[in-house]
């Protein structure tokens, strides 16, 4: 497969967010005297879900997903505390917790040397940056962009407009994104016309709409897939 342009999704295909995350709630949690249990995160997990799914689908602005999720939390759960103060610790605690996935450095440093490395991320932008800055991985993409810094998201046509004006000689037939979620990435390639590549290290289904041009479990499977 012919490929000049790969657009990598940040967290949950670079970043294993999943783990950073929790590192930094059991911190935050541990911070305000506050009960981390399972079912508190199982609890987050899924009402942290929705609310990004609603600002994908544009229904919400990522400001009230960040200010909402712990309100929410604290909320349901009967904790005593400003749930908006927390997610401003919350949001320090992550910045400084990033983790990588074993295979992510080797990849991107070795196709880096044969395609040209964009990271696209719906991540809030002082969260990105850093901790894009601190996995060691930003030296092999060409650029970084991020919703809120372009003013709209995956998986809209807008955002990927946005990127496409910014990369040099970009050529649609040439590009392939390459990320963890169907309705924010996968859905995001098929609104903007290029291919995508699933990265699917768990085997789940396909139940969504989107369209799945290649499918991998391992990102080193990125080397057979890209040769001429």
């Amino acid at each position: 497969m012919k490929k000049k342009f790969l657009l990598f999704d940040a967290d949950r295909t670079l970043l294993d967010f999943a783990k950073s995350e929790k590192k930094a709630l059991a911190k935050t949690f541990e911070e305000y005297n506050l009960p981390f249990t399972d079912a508190v995160y199982q609890w987050h997990l899924v009402n942290n879900a929705k609310l990004w799914q609603d600002y994908e689908k544009g229904i919400i602005d990522r400001k009230t997903v960040l200010y909402t999720r712990f309100v929410r939390l604290f909320e349901h759960f009967g904790y005593e505390g400003d749930g908006a103060a927390f997610e401003d610790s919350y949001r320090y605690n992550l910045d400084h917790a990033c983790e990588v996935f074993e295979e992510a450095p080797e990849v991107v440093q070795t196709l880096s040397k044969t395609h040209n490395l964009y990271i696209v991320t719906n991540g809030v932008a002082s969260t990105q940056q850093i901790r894009i800055g601190d996995s060691g991985l930003q030296p092999y993409f060409k650029d970084i962009f991020i919703s809120e810094l372009l003013g709209s998201q995956k998986p809209q046509k807008e955002f990927f407009d946005h990127c496409f004006e910014r990369i040099p000689d970009f050529d649609p037939s040439l590009a392939l994104i390459i990320g963890d979620s169907l309705t924010s990435d996968i859905k995001g390639g098929n609104n903007a016309g290029i291919e995508t590549c699933w990265f699917n290290p768990d085997g789940e289904e396909n139940n969504t709409d989107a369209k799945v041009d290649y499918e991998i479990k391992s990102l080193k499977e990125l080397y057979s897939l890209l040769a001429d």
